[in-house]
C-alpha cells in the first residue's frame, strides 16, 4: 500500500510551497487508496512553537486535507535516533567525533535513484562528505532523522520540492547502512514568483495545478475530482510560476459557484471588519448587494471597498471621477434627473433606465454625459455594477438625495 507523508516544521506559518507539497501527497495517497501521514519536524526546540503547529494543522484542514494515524513528533524520538546511530557505530559504519556521531561515506561509489518527476539522478560519493547523524548537542541531523522516521512509518513514496534533491543521495546512504530498501522519490519543481482569498477550494485547486494538469486540460476542479485524475507520472519537471492574478481569477470562479447563503455571513464579517454598521441592514438588502457584485469579485476582501456606498453616506469618492461632478452641465443634468426620479413609481431598474433614456433623447446628448456623473453621485466610483440596478437597490429616497447633493455640490 502507498504510504506518503507531509513533514511540517512548527517554526513558522505554513508556506505556500509547503501547502502545495501537502496537497500533492494527499492527492496521491487518496488516488491510490493509500495513507497520508504527518511527521512534525520539531527538533529545533528554540524556534518550534505549539501555536505554529496548531495554525499549520488548521490550515491543512481548511484546505480540505485529512490525515491517517496520529502524527509523530521528532522531539519525542531523540532516544530512538541515538540508538540507531549507536548501532551503526557498533557495526563499524560510523564514528564519534567528540559528542557528535558521523556516518563514514565510502568514496568511489555512485549513488543513483530514479526520480518520479525528473528521471535518473546520480551522484558520486566523492562529492558527499561524512554525514552527521547526531550533533554535538544531542539532536539528530535532518537527513538522519528523516530516514529513521520514514522507515518507522513504512513510507513508500517521498514527494517533496526540488530543493531536497541534494538530500536524497545522502538519505539513500543511510537506508543502505540499515539494510533497508529506499522509498521512491519524486521532487516537484519549485514555485517561482511572477517575475522569474479566500476560499480554500480555490487555493487548493490552484496549487495542485502548479506542476500538474488533468489530461482534459480543465483548470477548475474540486479536490475530489483531482484525486480521481491525479497521476504522479504526469507531473511537469519544469519550475512552476506562482501567478497571483491567476489565483484571483480561479478564486472568482469558485465565488460565482458558491450559493449566496454561504457567502452572506462571509461578506457580512468583512463589512463589519471594515467599519460598516450593519445593525439596521436587513439580510435581504445585503443579499441584493451581493447579487450585484458577486460576478465582479476576485476575493471576498474586495467586497467592502466595492460596495461601501450601499452602507454609508460618507462613502469614498474616487479622485479620477471627481471632474465628472464639477462640470456645470453635469450638475444641471443631475438636478433635473433627481426631480424626475423623485416622482417615479415603481422605482425599478427598468423605469429608472427609461427615465434616463428619455432625458438623453430630449436633450439630444450622449448617454455618457449623464450616466458617468450620476454614477459618481450615487456611488463615488467610476465603475461597478449597472447604474440602474444600483439605484434600484439603493431605493428612490437615497438615490434622489445623492443626485441632489451632487447637483448642488
Amino acid at each position: 500500500m502507498v504510504r506518503v507523508r507531509f513533514a511540517p516544521s512548527p517554526t513558522g506559518f505554513l508556506h505556500i510551497g509547503s501547502a502545495r507539497t501537502a496537497i500533492f501527497n494527499w492527492a496521491y495517497a487518496r488516488h491510490t487508496g493509500g495513507a497520508f501521514l504527518l511527521r512534525v519536524e520539531d527538533t529545533d526546540m528554540k524556534r518550534s512553537e505549539a501555536r505554529f503547529l496548531d495554525e499549520i494543522l488548521a490550515d491543512l484542514k481548511w484546505l480540505g486535507l485529512d490525515w491517517d494515524e496520529e502524527p509523530i513528533f521528532q522531539s519525542r524520538r531523540f532516544s530512538v535516533y541515538r540508538e540507531k546511530a549507536e548501532g551503526l557505530v557498533a557495526a563499524g559504519k560510523a564514528y564519534r567525533e567528540g559528542d557528535a556521531i558521523l556516518y563514514k561515506v565510502q568514496p568511489g561509489r555512485t549513488v543513483g535513484f530514479d526520480d518520479l518527476v525528473h528521471g535518473r539522478i546520480a551522484v558520486e560519493t566523492e562529492t558527499i562528505k561524512d554525514q552527521v547523524m547526531i550533533k554535538s548537542d544531542g539532536s539528530p541531523s535532518y537527513n538522519f532523522a528523516c530516514v529513521v522516521d520514514d522507515a518507522f512509518l513504512k513510507i513508500t513514496h517521498i514527494l517533496r520540492g526540488d530543493d531536497h534533491i541534494s538530500n536524497t543521495p545522502k538519505q539513500i546512504l543511510f537506508y543502505e547502512a540499515f539494510g533497508l530498501e529506499p522509498p521512491r522519490f519524486g521532487h516537484m519543481p519549485l514555485i517561482l514568483g511572477t517575475d522569474g482569498a479566500k476560499l480554500s477550494e480555490a487555493l487548493a485547486n490552484y496549487l495542485i495545478l502548479l506542476g500538474w494538469m488533468p489530461r482534459d486540460g480543465r483548470e477548475v476542479l474540486t479536490l475530489g475530482e483531482a484525486v480521481k485524475l491525479f497521476d504522479i507520472a504526469e507531473m511537469n519537471d519544469v519550475q512552476a510560476k506562482f501567478d497571483i492574478q491567476k489565483l484571483r481569477w480561479l478564486n472568482s470562479e469558485y465565488l460565482m459557484k458558491k450559493p449566496d447563503g454561504e457567502l452572506l455571513p462571509l461578506v457580512n464579517s468583512r463589512l463589519a471588519a471594515a467599519g460598516m454598521n450593519l445593525e439596521a441592514v436587513p439580510d435581504e438588502y445585503l443579499a441584493r448587494v451581493l447579487a450585484l457584485y458577486k460576478v465582479r469579485l476576485k476575493t471576498l476582501n474586495d467586497f467592502p471597498a466595492m460596495t461601501d456606498y450601499f452602507f454609508r453616506e460618507d462613502f469614498a469618492v474616487e479622485e479620477e471621477g471627481k471632474a465628472q461632478l464639477e462640470k456645470p452641465e453635469s450638475r444641471e443634468f443631475l438636478a433635473v434627473l433627481a426631480d424626475r426620479l423623485a416622482g417615479l413609481d415603481p422605482f425599478t431598474h427598468d423605469t429608472v433606465e427609461k427615465a434616463f433614456r428619455d432625458f438623453v433623447e430630449e436633450r439630444k446628448i450622449k448617454a455618457g454625459l449623464v450616466i458617468h456623473p450620476a454614477r459618481m453621485a450615487v456611488s463615488g466610483k467610476t465603475k461597478g455594477a449597472g447604474l440602474f440596478e444600483i439605484m434600484e437597490v439603493l431605493g428612490r429616497e437615497r438615490t434622489v438625495a445623492r443626485l441632489r447633493r451632487a447637483a448642488h455640490g
